[in-house]
């Protein structure tokens, strides 16, 4: 691959979610009932070679399925900042889970980047009726197997480069196949987390996400995202509302929606 490119990186809020509690965020919390509210990102990563997109967020429809908030749609999000989703050509599905691999069918143009191993645990055993279950939505799972047949999926196993400046690496814990992303931009080597830390105390404190798979796994994969971003300031977690309050919005009326990783944030 060519000599790594700089990037600027933009995080895309979509939904938010305000009446949960810290026992759904944190296993064997301090305080299990004080309230902790989540928010929900999609992602943009671009120069003036290529713009990728990572994660396609949940639409209307699975919104009302699951009586679930939703703001805006992730397309109409991306639209905010001129891009348009079924003009996407590379988009990277970080794993499965509702609210990163809906939408799917907004990208009809797109070629998607997923670890092997979260195909094996979308369609194995794993999934079978029961808690894990819920998480996954059976058709955005057979969306991506239609997306095999017609040619238009990469399969990557652990890390892989997707673009000079861009890697994926694939984190356990959360779910079987969950990868990060490393990416070069002018404040360094910055480190999408999406949900191998939900949250800035999962991996300042160690604390792991209620949902998981494998909890060494994920407590493994806190120490990984140290090793790949340049500083602790470089890490991005994927769903805690202070990524908007850290970063900088791309502009003033795009305050709270669009906001930038790829500059140094304030605390």
């Amino acid at each position: 691959m060519s000599e790594n490119e700089i990037y600027e990186i933009f995080a895309l809020k979509y939904a938010e979610r305000t009446n949960r509690i810290r026992a759904e965020s944190f296993i064997r919390d301090d305080d299990p009932m004080s309230p902790h509210p989540m928010d929900y990102f999609v992602w943009v990563i671009r120069n003036e070679n290529r713009t990728i997109v990572v994660d396609t967020g949940y639409d209307r429809d699975e919104a009302g399925r699951r009586r679930q908030p939703i703001i805006r749609e992730p397309r109409e999000a991306l639209a905010l900042i001129g891009v348009d989703a079924e003009s996407v050509q590379t988009a990277i599905i970080t794993h499965f889970h509702y609210d990163h691999a809906g939408s799917l069918n907004h990208f009809g143009a797109a070629r998607f980047h997923i670890q092997e191993a979260e195909m094996a645990y979308a369609t194995g055993p794993c999934v079978c009726p029961g808690h894990l279950q819920k998480s996954f939505t059976a058709d955005h799972v057979c969306q991506m197997v239609r997306n095999v047949y017609s040619g238009r999926v990469e399969f990557h196993d652990g890390d892989a480069a997707i673009a000079p400046g861009i890697t994926v690496h694939k984190i356990g814990g959360h779910s079987r196949g969950l990868q990060c992303l490393r990416v070069l931009t002018n404040r360094g080597w910055v480190v999408v987390a999406s949900d191998a830390a939900h949250f800035y105390e999962n991996f300042e404190k160690g604390k792991p996400f209620a949902t998981v798979v494998d909890i060494a796994d994920m407590v493994k994969g806190f120490k990984r995202l140290y090793e790949l971003a340049d500083s602790p300031a470089h890490i991005v977690p994927g769903h805690d509302p202070l990524v908007l309050q850290r970063y900088p919005a791309l502009s003033n009326d795009l305050q709270g929606i669009v906001h930038r990783l790829d500059v140094a944030p304030s605390a």
